[in-house]
Parts: structure tokens; sequence; C-alpha cells
């Protein structure tokens, strides 16, 4: 019996040692596999994502052209209105492609009724080259708010579904079951976060580039009008 005994724990030496001299093998999860397990919600995300970008690089290519402030515009409009050549101001704001001609262009358009009724028209104009440069932007700030809430819709449901397998498994759950339940839903949370972070970003950059849009209007606005206080040579 004692000699079972030392070869049942030998056997058991034996069982551990090699246990411990079998080498573990480490698992990494990658992006893709990841996106996979998220569900449902992650396709939506990548949609999200797809138009975030399209819209931003869109319209910071827009604004862009908006920024370009080109100094012998008004130099070149201040000289024709010197001379009373207003034909050729009124030719070279419509052949010029900027919101900076179009609004000089319609106050052009005004000349020689009250200058309220000028500053009033190129008012006007500059706000519809503004509303025109913000179109899409809603959506991207929609996105950058919608994108974490559909992530943790997809945690939630995620988990909803680990733990009604756990129900399901009865007698047989295992810590292998709930942790990989619990990690296919979370990531849909990370996948949200960065789709609204990304999307917040974009935002808030392109709303910085249309305020200098503004500037550069407002300041053009206040240099036509002082123009047309300045006697005609």
């Amino acid at each position: 019996m004692l000699g079972n005994l030392l070869l049942q724990i030998q056997n058991t030496g034996t069982t551990v040692a090699q246990a411990a001299a079998t080498p573990v093998v480490e698992k990494k999860l990658s992006i893709i596999d990841l996106a996979v397990k998220g569900g449902w919600i992650m396709p939506l995300l990548l949609v999200m994502s797809i138009i975030a970008v399209y819209i931003f690089v869109e319209r910071y290519l827009t604004i862009n052209k908006a920024l370009k402030d080109d100094a012998s515009f008004m130099n070149s409009i201040r000289e024709f209105i010197h001379q009373g050549n207003i034909d050729s101001a009124k030719s070279l704001a419509k052949s010029t492609n900027t919101p900076i001609a179009r609004m000089i262009g319609k106050g052009l358009s005004r000349l020689g009724r009250p200058l309220p009724d000028i500053n009033a028209a190129i008012e006007n104009e500059g706000k519809m080259e503004v509303t025109t440069l913000e179109r899409g932007l809603s959506v991207i700030g929609s996105i950058s708010g919608l994108g974490p809430m559909l992530g943790f819709l997809g945690t939630v449901t995620g988990m909803v579904r680990a733990f009604f397998d756990m129900s399901n498994a009865g007698n047989n759950i295992d810590i292998q079951l709930l942790s990989s339940g619990i990690y296919e839903a979370m990531v849909t949370t990370v996948g949200g976060l960065i789709v609204g972070i990304i999307a917040y970003i974009f935002y808030n950059f392109l709303v910085a580039r249309i305020n200098k849009v503004v500037f550069i209007l407002e300041s053009r606005a206040s240099e036509f009008m002082d123009l047309l206080h300045e006697p005609i040579k």
C-alpha cells in the first residue's frame, strides 16, 4: 500500500512537471478580430466613420479655398471704384469665384441705394456664404454624439446575450464563457468611442476654420463700406 502511494505521488509530480514544461501559447487579438466579434453595431460604426471622413475632407478643401484672401482683388476693386468704373468692378467680382468676391459683388449691385441697404445686402450674402461652408457639419456633430451611444447600445445588448448564454449553460458555466461574452460586448464601446472622438475633432477643427472665414468676410465687408465713403478721384 505504501508502494502504491509513493507511485501515485511520483506520477502526480511527473504530471505537474510536464504541465509546467508545456509552453503557454499566447493568443493575440487583432483589430479585425475585434471588429468581427463586435456584432451588428460595428458595420454601422464603420459606415459612420467613412461618412465623417468624407465630409471632413470635402469641407476642408472647400474651406481652404474660401480662406484664400487675395489682396490684389480688393486693390483692384478700390481702384475701379475710385475711377468710377463700376462695370469693371462688377465684372471682376463676377469672374472671381470666392466668397469674398460674391459678397463684394452683391454690394456693387446695390450701388446707388442708401448705404444701410448696401450694408444689409453684404451681410446677408456673407451669412449665405457661411451657411454654405457649414453644410455637412451637423452630420459630423451628430456622428460625434451618436457613435458612443451606439457603442454603448452594442455593449448592453452584448451583455444581455452573454448572460442569456450563461443561463442556458446551466451547471456548465465556466470563466471562459463569461469573459468571452464580456470582452465581445465591450468591443462596441471601444469602437463607438473611437468614432465619436475622431468626429468630434473633425467638427471642432472645421468650426475653427469657418470662424477664420467669417473674420475675413467681416474685414472685407468693413473695408468695402469704408471704400464707399472715400471720394471718387
